[in-house]
């Protein structure tokens, strides 16, 4: 028989931020193109208290999202906040219309987005705040010293990157400790898998979005292959593997809808075993 593998629930940013290790993605609960309010507010209001009662205690949000509809849709939902939940929430995007983002990070930009989401959370501090991304057009030591005077003015309590090499990581840290990195991974979709070992090897959440990448068939119809043996589906599969792969993933998978929440939580319940892994890395 083959060995069942464990994995731990929980991951501490920084030294005093502690955080299940399955959250949510909040990019989902607005309206098409990610633009505008939900069609259905009510559901969306009912989805992000449920996630909650689930016992996420981390939720990954963005100005940029809606835009504002995301952050205030958390507030409306789930203000007063329980104690233990860490929002994260970031800036360095300006939205013009449906599916449309700018990159914008500069300082005046980016002290705009973080007092805007400040005041829609109802916050006085974020726990983690993230660059979105770095912006061509702006000198990157610009963006970073922004970051580091809201940090020391206790605007920020930790700070992450998001789209970054290992690279770009290092040089952050020559003005601010960067506390996770937020890249586009999954098990079909692996470029960054340096900067992955890079946050095990420094202590640093990796947050990987786009977790599921289904663009790949011939990747996905194994992952169903293994999942239908097991009986769960092919998406709780791939949050499964997440979660085993590295103790430094934090999970956000994103939705609207309450039953395919509960469907992502279920992934953390998914026993694998040494077999399993191993097949599920064959080519």
């Amino acid at each position: 028989m083959s060995t069942k593998v464990s994995f731990q629930k929980d991951f501490t940013i920084g030294e005093d931020l502690t955080v299940r290790r399955m959250g949510y993605g909040a990019m989902r609960i607005t309206g098409e193109g990610i633009w505008g309010p939900p069609k259905d507010r009510a559901g969306a209001i009912k989805v992000l208290q449920r996630a909650v009662e689930l016992g996420v205690n981390f939720i990954d949000t963005a100005d940029s999202y809606g835009p504002n509809i995301s952050e205030e849709l958390i507030a409306e939902a789930l203000y007063p906040y329980p104690a233990g939940l860490v929002i994260a929430t970031k800036g360095g995007f300006v939205r013009t219309g449906p599916g449309q983002w700018v990159i914008n990070s500069s300082p005046k930009h980016l002290k705009q987005a973080l007092e805007g989401s400040l005041a829609r959370l109802k916050l006085d501090r974020i726990d983690l705040y993230q660059l979105h991304r770095i912006d061509p057009r702006v000198p990157f030591e610009q963006s970073l010293e922004f970051l580091q005077g809201v940090q020391e003015e206790g605007l920020v309590k930790h700070i992450g990157l998001s789209e970054v090499s290992v690279e770009d990581i290092e040089k952050a840290e020559e003005y601010v400790e960067v506390g996770s990195g937020k890249n586009k991974y999954s098990h079909d979709y692996r470029k960054w898998e340096s900067v992955l070992e890079y946050c095990e090897k420094t202590g640093k959440a990796f947050i990987p979005w786009n977790p599921i990448n289904a663009g790949n068939m011939s990747n996905m119809n194994k992952v169903e292959k293994v999942a239908g043996r097991l009986g769960v589906s092919a998406q709780q599969l791939a949050l499964a593997w997440l979660l085993y792969h590295s103790p430094n993933n934090l999970l956000i998978p994103g939705t609207s809808s309450v039953q395919h929440l509960e469907e992502n939580m279920a992934a953390e319940s998914i026993q694998l075993t040494e077999d399993i892994l191993e097949e599920l890395e064959r080519d």
